[in-house]
């Protein structure tokens, strides 16, 4: 993916929000709460323990010690929740009708959703999303069973195949490559299954394939792939080629287990939007917050996706516009690694 002008080195990043953060602070018993919610997806995926962690980490009550540290937190009397969702669509219409602070979502759904395109037709263009950072990429897996003729999604058509859940941006994708690949939709004996659902009936011998998105490894794929019940099928060749000109948020990329061949795919990333209406003091603090090197570990911990969270990456091109805060943030701490 392309990079925004912003994007900075990483050891000047990191010396710049060194600079950034300092001094200490306390939160008056009476200071005003301020209530913000991140919407993020079913417990089972990435986004809810990424979600969570973030929540903790920036949520700034009275009382809290390590908060005492200028920046280490969010702004002061601000308490962070997340909340489970239906996934990244149901995120971006919550987050732009106002119903959610924020959430997590993909970042070829959010292009779709400015764009008011796919499953945003009928609603319209989403024109109140906005982006505080990319957090990290999420690999496209096409699970297959083992023994099932399929080499290529072009073999998909009159296979028991899962789409994922309603409102997940991996039904989204897994439609955006179907189309890449010229499979209709109705050749398909089609499922809708959460990825752990999609696992218990693959070993079950009930389904033939299944889409499923995130960062390597994923939950219970790697047991599939290790007890040789199912294989990775690559997204390669002309198809991908036709898939990355037409969506400019999703790139090839490798998927590599332990123990197993690389694989050919395509990635998107994971990215936190904001409602517009959100105030810039607010979000600027969120993002400060994010990014102080105090964090990291305990992001980190959160899901092993996580670890990509930082600076070098954080401004990458995004779908959506960046929210004034997020982009004031940015702006300081290229400037600072300038000095």
């Amino acid at each position: 993916m392309r990079l925004m002008s912003c994007r900075f080195a990483a050891l000047g990043a990191a010396a710049a929000i060194a600079v950034l953060i300092s001094g200490a602070m306390t939160v008056a018993a009476d200071t005003p709460r301020i209530s913000f919610q991140i919407a993020t997806g079913s417990t089972t995926g990435t986004f809810f323990p990424v979600g969570e962690a973030i929540a903790g980490l920036l949520s700034h009550p009275p009382g809290v010690n390590r908060c005492e540290v200028v920046n280490v937190c969010g702004p002061a009397g601000l308490i962070v929740s997340a909340r489970t969702s239906d996934g990244t669509v149901d995120n971006l219409l919550s987050v732009n009708d106002g119903n959610v602070e924020s959430g997590l979502a993909q970042s070829d759904v959010i292009a779709a959703a400015v764009r008011g395109t796919g499953p945003f037709k009928a609603k319209g263009k989403q024109s109140h999303v906005r982006v505080i950072a990319s957090l990290f990429s999420e690999e496209v897996h096409l699970v297959v069973a083992d023994k099932a003729k399929i080499k290529s999604a072009a073999d998909l058509k009159g296979m028991r195949v899962s789409l994922g859940l309603p409102g997940s941006g991996v039904g989204f994708t897994a439609q955006e490559i179907l189309a890449a690949y010229h499979v209709p939709e109705s050749k398909l004996k089609q499922s809708a299954l959460d990825t752990p659902s999609a696992i218990a009936l693959m070993k079950q011998g009930k389904l033939d394939a299944f889409f499923a998105v995130g960062g390597v490894p994923i939950e219970g794929v790697s047991d599939l792939l290790a007890s040789h019940l199912a294989r990775l099928v690559p997204i390669t060749g002309a198809a991908r080629d036709r898939l990355v000109k037409a969506e400019p948020s999703l790139e090839a990329a490798t998927i590599d287990y332990p123990g197993q061949e690389p694989v050919a795919t395509v990635s998107t990333r994971a990215l936190w939007i904001v409602r517009d209406s959100v105030p810039d003091a607010l979000v600027y603090g969120i993002t400060r917050a994010l990014f102080n090197p105090a964090n990291r570990e305990a992001l980190s911990a959160s899901h092993s996706s996580a670890r990509e969270i930082g600076l070098t990456t954080a401004a990458l091109m995004p779908p959506a516009a960046l929210h004034p805060g997020a982009a004031r943030f940015y702006a300081e701490v290229a400037r600072a690694a300038q000095r």
